[in-house]
């Protein structure tokens, strides 16, 4: 694996959810949005859910999640990834976002997170602890102990930032001047 090159700012997906990643990331990004996430929920009828985030770094509000999902939508009909009926869900990643990208790591470097692996680190899948950030295929944490720990990213299963009020602090839109 190439660890240079641009795909650890890229979030991780398998199977299906890879697929629909690369189905939809070039209209995200014709659009001006970065992927975060992509889940499929449920067998009956899936839930296909995909959380966004503004190229330009802006918070995403309502008209961009129907904007997004507009767009999206056309693709995965013609594309077809899910045989039979399915939901779509657009969503912003929130205060306490997923970290699925190298960018998410470094961005939120100095908050609190929470980790599970697919696969053990130091003999642990859990990890909480304040994010240090991400080079390469890999991030790191300090854990509660003071250790510090490296996680190859294409062994997270899930990363998220713990809701804190320094997070709060730190994502609270400016009010506007007028």
């Amino acid at each position: 694996m190439n660890t240079t090159d641009d795909t650890a700012d890229l979030p991780h997906h398998t199977g299906l959810e890879a697929r629909i990643a690369d189905t939809i990331t070039p209209t995200l990004a014709d659009l001006g949005y970065e992927l975060v996430r992509v889940a499929v929920l449920g067998r009956e009828r899936p839930t296909v859910q995909i959380m966004a985030d503004r190229a330009d770094g802006e918070m995403i509000v309502v008209e961009d999640c129907e904007k997004i999902s507009r767009a999206v939508g056309a693709v995965l009909d013609v594309n077809d990834p899910i045989p039979g009926a399915w939901t779509l869900e657009v969503s912003s990643a929130g205060i306490d976002r997923p970290l699925t990208r190298r960018k998410d790591w470094n961005r939120y470097a100095g908050h609190q997170a929470r980790v599970e692996m697919a696969v053990p680190v130091d003999g642990r899948k859990r990890f909480t602890g304040v994010v240090i950030g991400a080079e390469g295929a890999e991030a790191r944490l300090r854990n509660e102990d003071g250790s510090e720990v490296v996680l190859p990213m294409a062994d997270i299963r899930r990363a998220r930032l713990v809701l804190t009020d320094a997070l709060i602090a730190a994502t609270a839109v400016p009010p506007r001047s007028h």
